[in-house]
């Protein structure tokens, strides 16, 4: 089991100094991960997602993280490849960059997002959006193996051209793709990629979902010379020795994210302003609720919150179904920067040793 950080980057109400904080909270988060011994850390692209998501530039911000860390992974979680957010040429450029400079750390995350807020604000047509993904994510490991890139397809036509550099990783880095339900994951497997999934299954439809992307796996006809059979969860996640401190702060992140993310998802509204979502801090009946609740045999499968011996359990069930990697996401809109540092290190110490 591999054990990773999320960031979206999230700020409820933020003004430019509390934003210009959040992203040295954010690197120190990451520094932390490092020092302590997690596996690696993944940074969202989103584009105008205000308080729900302010990484827009995550390129920028992994390569100061890995120019301050040693050892772990640095994932793109995701690069945006339909062409007016990123055109090919330009991720294959950057993400070999990184891989260079981080001498081999990089996990590329690719994906769509077909929010309205950002199909909107770079003119792409909704209908565009699978297609341009798969002749990106076909176009960009050729660019990495190819000592001269050509390509005529639907979207693209690319002279001869010489593509450099070439990433440190041979032939390049690992491939993953955002999935957000098992259909997905299946066409992933497919294609030879790994997985960055969400969290929001029972147990057993979590263990079916990785059982079909494995067979998917073994029938793979992948877009590169390499296949990447890692299947990855992003459960909310807060860890602390005091339960029901974490309890009450992780179920207060986790109902933020949650909310905040279903303004951009599922609608075909582009919200500008202060989101319309609650910010209170869950009451003592809802949080006494929760923690009856976790890990009992019919909740959902979507947290790591508690103390070292109710995240253990957790976690378990995880591997359990099959999980190879949890994504923690940890860095919410609501959440202390203090209360993230020492849920980071409680992981490390008390959880991550139970299951290497």
């Amino acid at each position: 089991m591999r054990f990773s950080l999320f960031f979206e980057m999230q700020i409820s109400q933020p003004d430019r100094k509390k934003e210009a904080q959040l992203f040295h909270d954010c690197v120190a988060q990451a520094v932390l991960a490092d020092q302590v011994g997690f596996d690696g850390i993944w940074a969202v692209e989103h584009h105008g997602l205000y308080e729900y998501a302010h990484s827009s530039a995550p390129e920028t911000f992994l390569a100061f993280v890995a120019a301050k860390t040693k050892k772990i992974s640095i994932g793109h979680g995701v690069s945006l490849l339909p062409g007016r957010y990123n055109h090919p040429i330009r991720v294959a450029e950057r993400v070999a960059t990184l891989d260079i400079l981080s001498q081999g750390r990089v996990l590329w995350g690719t994906g769509k997002s077909g929010t309205a807020v950002e199909t909107g604000a770079f003119e792409i047509a909704p209908t565009e959006l699978e297609s341009q993904w798969r002749e990106a994510l076909q176009m960009i490991p050729k660019m990495w193996t190819e000592d001269i890139f050509s390509w005529q397809g639907k979207h693209y036509n690319i002279p001869p051209t010489q593509i450099v550099p070439k990433p440190f990783q041979d032939p390049h880095p690992p491939i993953f793709a955002a999935c957000s339900r098992p259909e997905l994951a299946v066409g992933a497997g497919e294609m030879g990629l790994g997985v960055l999934n969400v969290a929001v299954y029972r147990d057993i439809e979590l263990a079916k979902s990785i059982q079909n992307y494995r067979d998917a796996i073994a029938r793979a006809k992948p877009v590169s010379t390499v296949t990447m059979n890692r299947y990855c969860c992003n459960p909310s996640s807060l860890v602390l020795k005091n339960d029901r401190k974490a309890a009450q702060y992780g179920l207060w992140g986790s109902q933020f994210f949650l909310r905040s993310m279903m303004n951009y998802y599922l609608t075909d509204k582009r919200p500008t302003g202060p989101l319309k979502v609650s910010r209170e801090m869950p009451t003592d009946q809802q949080v006494e609720g929760f923690m009856k609740t976790r890990n009992t045999r019919d909740s959902q499968l979507s947290i790591v919150i508690g103390d070292p011996v109710c995240a253990r359990e957790s976690v378990q069930r995880f591997k359990d179904a099959g999980v190879d990697e949890l994504i923690l996401v940890m860095q919410t809109g609501v959440q202390p920067h203090e209360l993230i540092m020492e849920s980071i290190r409680t992981v490390a110490e008390e959880v991550i040793p139970h299951f290497k």
